[in-house]
């Protein structure tokens, strides 16, 4: 009796874990709305003499992820002590409330990690459109935000930092960009659409 128990225990904690890995060899797309979105991104830093950053699957995956989360799971309200970098307990990852005194930072920094298997941090820029997520308003409106502006061009506290890899996602009424800095060799595709 003891040996069924305990191969049961084993069974449901390997199930848990399972559930919780992330899957390799999955095929990541882009729309033509992303891409337009990645393309504008690119010639932005090109106009301010950067270097252009890799397409990352690993880091789209993470930002599509996010985005259909933030559209099934969170509401956006000004007044909402967890802002669009939270995760909500729906999914099969680690939920946290990112706040403006940034205490949860860590959890939103290792998402890339837990849900898509990148070997390092990431770290994300969003926005919300009441009127759906367009790659033009997004990047006009991260361009005029002091939060959001230094990750795009490596200014401020990102100054130093090298930016090897880059994904992002418009879903609905979300745009997110999750920037890394170690490269992935494999490369989202434009959709079928």
């Amino acid at each position: 009796m003891k040996s069924i128990v305990m191969a049961l225990f084993l069974f449901l904690v390997l199930a848990a874990f399972d559930q919780r890995r992330p899957v390799a060899n999955e095929s990541i797309c882009l729309s033509q709305e992303e891409m337009k979105l990645y393309d504008l991104i690119m010639e932005y830093r090109k106009s301010k003499g950067l270097e252009p950053i890799p397409l990352s699957s690993k880091l789209t995956k993470v930002a599509q992820v996010h985005a259909r989360d933030l559209t099934d799971n969170y509401t956006f309200d000004p007044d909402n002590k967890c802002n669009p970098h939270s995760w909500s307990k729906k999914g099969k990852w680690t939920s946290c409330c990112y706040t403006s005194d940034h205490k949860q930072s860590q959890c939103m920094w290792d998402k890339p990690k837990e849900i898509a298997d990148y070997p390092s941090q990431g770290f994300e820029i969003a926005y919300w459109s009441s009127g759906g997520a367009t790659a033009q308003e997004g990047l006009a409106g991260w361009k005029v935000s002091s939060g959001h502006n230094p990750l795009l061009i490596n200014s401020g506290i990102w100054s130093k930092v090298k930016w090897k890899a880059i994904g992002v996602a418009l879903y609905k009424e979300y745009g997110l960009v999750w920037f890394g800095e170690v490269t992935d060799p494999e490369t989202p595709s434009l959709c079928n659409q």
